[in-house]
């Protein structure tokens, strides 16, 4: 089962690798990591994805809980959340293909963010299905070279439904 977990932490060295090393230890993949600063610049952010067992990533959230530099663990499995990644992806662009590659941008809403004679920089973001497809796409027209960040997500704020009349 993918599991996305949130660690609010101390913003100091060495809190990364004691933090992986939780994983590695029990022998999990992180599938992908963002960590930054928050608005408080003692404190950062991570996100961690990774796939397993439920009871093995208990005991993971429980480790984490109690390392001295983890201030809050927030599992998002089951819960409602907005997901993003961003992708910058630099496509071949001869004369045949650019009005190719600019309508495909168009379609998934990318940005051209560097253009040169023989290639496009483009910049995507949505989630993981999004970013996929669209690197399916342009794969056929030659991909040169691409990154990802890794997923960063945002408690969903839940609406009260308002009774209908």
């Amino acid at each position: 089962m993918r599991h996305v977990i949130s660690l609010l932490v101390d913003n100091e060295a060495g809190v990364l690798s004691r933090v992986a090393g939780l994983f590695s230890g029990r022998g999990y993949n992180i599938e992908s990591l963002s960590v930054a600063p928050t608005l408080d610049p003692t404190r950062s952010k991570m996100v961690i994805t990774t796939s397993g067992d439920d009871q093995v990533l208990e005991q993971i959230k429980k480790q984490l809980n109690k390392l001295i530099n983890v201030i809050k663990v927030v599992d998002y499995t089951g819960k409602e959340f907005v997901e993003r990644e961003m992708l910058l992806i630099k496509v071949k662009a001869e004369d045949k293909s650019r009005a190719e590659v600019l309508r495909i941008a168009d379609i998934f809403r990318a940005k051209v963010v560097d253009v040169s004679h023989s290639s496009y920089t483009l910049e995507l973001t949505g989630n993981k299905e999004k970013l996929q497809g669209f690197i399916d796409i342009l794969n056929p027209i030659g991909i040169v070279d691409f990154i990802r960040t890794g997923v960063i997500v945002m408690d969903r704020e839940m609406q009260r439904r308002r009774p209908l009349r």
